[in-house]
């Protein structure tokens, strides 16, 4: 019986035979004896199988080379050289794929560039590896924190017929013939001759149909992959990516914040207890400091800190901003980073932003300048999390609807939740890659996700 890598380093090596399959890290040896590095991607960890030259069939072994896949049988044995505990000593070899001198991931370092355009390699890398077993990781842990709360996980559909964030950059969903599209007498597009009748688009989020659940089953949340078709090429953005946005009934602003730093600690200490030698290669290769600044987020007392308040810190800095920042301006990661690495020296909760920068659902303060938002903002990231207490009154929200010149027509029953029971209710949402980034410590959105996809970019 096949037993990974992981759990063969962790048993008591007594000769008992074992079989092990993976695919070659290296191979190197003389005359005599031959080292075979496998792994089978269960463990940042190679295990080492040694090879007895004079009873190994020798054209065999011309095969073993760097990216071929092993089955081994063999003993599994106490190691003698220094940096693994146990080692197979092999009985039999079965090539079950080779790997010319044409493979890709040789034994030498390859550019973070280079493995983007090779996505469907990387991860048999050990920095891939370990991002993915912890984006693995991460999924499982926020299950796990929203179902031990009493959380449901809500399924909100891909396909909308609503802008959420009432930006516009969503991608279309038709079944039209692009080359010949249904027009109307006035020369528009006829949605009504396609597959939904009406104008559809992947959803930018889900949140509006989260609070639809929120308001039924009082505590949900979502995961799923969210669309934005924003012309961003920057380290942080994606056009596909996964969003956590939990919505609950008779939650307020602090409790909303109260619940978002509960989550990122959460996650954030689950890595550092289950994902420790990823962690620890990843800190040794990458970046000095990760390990340090994750026990450093989990151990703190996130400030909660007023827009105002930040923008007044901000000007008084004595700091030459790329972007120029007053009151009324969206802040931008340099502003974000200042507050957090430099001012405070910990993660901010930002709350009650202008309205006018915000987006239309969020609950207006009393001042009728400003709503009841809320940004969690992290070192090296910026923001993380964003979220807000949501309008809860039908006129109030009509009316906003109606200033930004949004549709009623798609927004319909969105409207009606308000009619019919309203409740005080409020949520956020976590973009599931921003909080890779920050647990494994990698510079690049595009390199904790298997396959990003980018502008111009939808390989595989």
């Amino acid at each position: 019986m096949t037993v990974r890598i992981i759990d063969l380093l962790r048993q008591k090596p007594e000769g008992q035979e074992v079989v092990v399959k993976g695919w070659v890290r290296t191979k190197r040896g003389n005359k005599n004896v031959a080292f075979i590095a496998l792994n089978d991607g269960s463990t940042i960890n190679n295990i080492q199988v040694v090879v007895d030259m004079a009873a190994a069939d020798e054209a065999l072994l011309k095969d073993v080379t760097t990216g071929s896949c092993l089955a081994v049988t063999g003993l599994l044995v106490e190691s003698v050289g220094s940096g693994q505990p146990v080692e197979v000593q092999a009985r039999n070899i079965e090539i079950y794929g080779k790997a010319d001198a044409t493979y890709p991931l040789q034994k030498k370092g390859h550019s973070m560039e280079f493995l983007r355009e090779i996505a469907y390699l990387r991860p048999r890398t050990n920095t891939f590896g370990a991002v993915f077993r912890i984006r693995h990781a991460m999924a499982y842990a926020i299950h796990k924190f929203f179902n031990d709360k009493g959380f449901y996980y809500w399924h909100t559909p891909l396909i909308t017929a609503s802008d959420c964030e009432g930006a516009g950059a969503m991608f279309n969903v038709t079944t039209f013939d692009l080359n010949n599209v249904p027009k109307t007498e006035e020369g528009k597009v006829d949605y009504s001759q396609d597959f939904f009748a009406r104008q559809t688009s992947l959803t930018v989020s889900g949140q509006l149909e989260g609070e639809l659940g929120a308001l039924s089953l009082g505590q949900i949340y979502t995961f799923g992959p969210t669309f934005r078709a924003e012309n961003s090429n920057t380290p942080r953005h994606l056009a596909e990516f996964w969003m956590i946005e939990p919505e609950m009934a008779f939650y307020d602003l602090e409790d909303n914040m109260a619940l978002a730093e509960e989550f990122i600690k959460y996650c954030v200490q689950y890595a550092l207890d289950n994902c420790m030698d990823d962690l620890t290669f990843l800190n040794n290769m990458f970046d000095k400091e990760l390990i340090e600044r994750l026990r450093g987020v989990v151990e703190c007392e996130f400030v909660r800190l007023d827009y105002t308040e930040g923008i007044r810190i901000l000007s008084e800095s004595g700091r030459k901003f790329e972007f120029p920042c007053t009151w009324g301006c969206d802040l931008q990661s340099e502003h974000e980073r200042y507050l957090v690495e430099e001012y405070f020296k910990k993660p901010v909760i930002l709350i009650n932003y202008p309205k006018e920068i915000k987006s239309f659902y969020m609950k207006q303060n009393e001042d009728g300048k400003t709503v009841r938002a809320m940004d969690v903002l992290f070192p090296k990231i910026g923001e993380i999390i964003g979220g807000s207490e949501r309008e809860a009154d039908f006129d109030k929200l009509n009316t906003i609807i109606e200033e930004r010149g949004m549709s009623k027509e798609t927004l319909w029953w969105y409207l009606d939740t308000r009619r019919w029971g309203s409740a005080p209710h409020s949520g956020f949402g976590l973009g599931f890659e921003r909080l890779l980034l920050f647990v494994t410590g990698m510079a690049n959105i595009r390199d904790v996700i298997p396959f990003p996809r980018t502008p111009k970019n939808a390989e595989y």
